[in-house]
């Protein structure tokens, strides 16, 4: 990760490009003085009220069973097929098929995307050296992305929260608010401090030199991961801070990685208390740089090469790409803990953890990979089924 290839496979952005009770309330107390006797009353007939027919029960609510967003895109985003999307839809007929839940994406940063015009917000950039900048200047207030890799972030973006509105794609949750936070430079690489800074601004913790977040997320989603330091674990600077932003209430959702390698040893990959997630294939198998291990929560689809998830971008060749990578992975966990959370506001990010490992799909086979050292987690993402749960 010295060095950032023409392909992201092996770069700080995970993505390859096509070119992770309540209380009872007590009784009141009985009066201790005695209760007066009552004399009973005279005793009368009794006569029996006339019978009336019965009303019938009323007939459970019936839930849509289908639902098709008229996104001309949404025809070929066979991601959403496959963690069952169309059926966490249908659950939420009622709230407009998403939920209002802020989702920050720390990462090449803001994009004025058309998929998410009104929802998404320029955060703050968190780029520390100029060099690496490539805006003139360091940290400041304004986060839009620089440089060849601007794109990455958008689509991540688009994939959590594109509308559902006839035009380009579809997203998961079509109502969330994208906050875009940046800390990768122009070369793609990200340091240390600038992710850890970023990952506490989002969750709207205070960090000296920059304003408090008026926007702070419930769920980060961390499509990258940490240069500049050894890959043999989690970052002592980042898992201190993916603590402070979990004791806040913010999931930090994660890319594996796309080394082919074990995850544990990238930040945040392997940080304790993040949810890690890597990439699948349209036939639910690990693709080859996908990385692997103990650490992964559970897959999402990432693509491959040549099949990768086609997705709107202002900058792609027709307003559209079709990028592979774990980094693509990442967002549909983040999208789906954001429809969770819009159901649920209390859920615990260790709760919202549960729900989606619990309710993931199994691997065909029992396995993403033949190696039984490669693993992939409890099995593929399903939104319909973790909608189900917590409704």
């Amino acid at each position: 990760m010295k060095a950032l290839p023409s392909a992201l496979l092996t770069a700080a952005l995970l993505g390859a490009a096509a070119l992770a009770a309540p209380g009872a309330t007590p009784l009141p107390a009985l009066p201790t003085s005695p209760l007066p006797e009552l004399s009973p009353e005279p005793l009368r007939p009794l006569t029996a009220p006339p019978l009336l027919p019965l009303s019938p029960a009323p007939a459970a609510p019936t839930l849509p069973t289908a639902y098709r967003p008229s996104d001309p895109l949404f025809a070929r985003q066979w991601n959403l097929q496959a963690i069952h999307a169309p059926g966490a839809w249908a659950q939420l007929a009622g709230t407009g098929r998403g939920a209002r839940v802020t989702v920050a994406v720390l990462d090449t940063g803001f994009v004025n995307s058309p998929e998410l015009a009104g929802r998404v917000v320029n955060g703050y950039d968190f780029v520390s050296d100029p060099a690496r900048a490539g805006d003139g200047n360091g940290r400041d207030a304004d986060a839009s992305g620089v440089g060849q890799f601007a794109y990455h972030a958008e689509v991540i973006g688009n994939l959590i929260g594109a509308a559902h509105d006839g035009r380009g794609m579809a997203g998961i949750n079509p109502q969330a608010r994208v906050v875009q936070v940046r800390v990768a430079g122009t070369d793609g690489l990200i340091a240390p401090q600038d992710l850890a800074d970023g990952l506490r601004w989002a969750a709207g913790l205070s960090v000296p030199g920059a304003p408090l977040n008026p926007n702070p997320a419930k769920v980060l989603n961390l499509s990258l991961f940490a240069d500049f330091i050894p890959l043999t674990g989690c970052d002592a600077r980042i898992q201190a801070a993916v603590d402070a932003v979990t004791a806040r209430g913010a999931l930090v959702v994660a890319g594996a990685a796309n080394d082919g390698a074990d995850a544990g040893g990238y930040s945040p990959a392997g940080c304790r208390g993040v949810l890690t997630v890597t990439s699948v294939t349209e036939g639910g198998q690990r693709p080859s740089y996908a990385n692997w291990g103990a650490s992964v929560a559970l897959a999402a689809p990432g693509g491959e090469p040549g099949h990768g998830l086609p997705s709107s971008s202002v900058s792609g060749p027709g307003g559209e790409r079709t990028p592979n990578g774990t980094s693509f992975a990442a967002p549909h966990a983040a999208g789906v803990a954001s429809l969770l959370l819009g159901l649920k506001p209390a859920l615990t990010p260790a709760q919202v953890r549960d729900l989606l490992t619990r309710t993931a799909t199994p691997f065909p086979g029992g396995r993403c990979d033949p190696d039984p050292r490669k693993s992939c987690g409890r099995g593929m993402l399903n939104a319909e089924a973790a909608v189900r749960a917590v409704r």
